[in-house]
């Protein structure tokens, strides 16, 4: 797991065609607004977290965040121990992104 500030995570995503975006906020945090064409999986919901996070690509890069940066922390670190190699951290969650959100589909 690495921790990325805004501009580290925005830069490599950007430049990272095998990147896949996790919001693992709740559904109530996601209804105000989602980083477009992230997958949302709520680290809240335990074991269904495990079972979603298992079922996806472990070849991907995924940048990975919610609110503040620390349930997002904690996702990384779960797949980490489940086998991805590349999950990244964004720092400050949502709170301090500056980029669009769009509505959730």
């Amino acid at each position: 797991m690495e921790d990325l500030t805004q501009e580290e995570w925005v830069s490599q995503l950007q430049n990272d065609p095998n990147a896949v975006i996790l919001d693992v906020r709740t559904d109530a945090e996601v209804a105000d607004g989602i980083i477009e064409n992230a997958i949302h999986i709520d680290i809240h919901k335990g074991q269904g977290f495990l079972e979603e996070v298992e079922a996806l690509d472990k070849t991907k890069n995924y940048y990975v965040y919610c609110r503040s940066g620390n349930r997002s922390g904690q996702a990384c670190a779960v797949m980490n121990q489940l086998g991805f190699e590349n999950a990244y951290n964004l720092l400050g969650g949502i709170l301090e992104w500056e980029g669009d959100l769009v509505d959730k589909d």
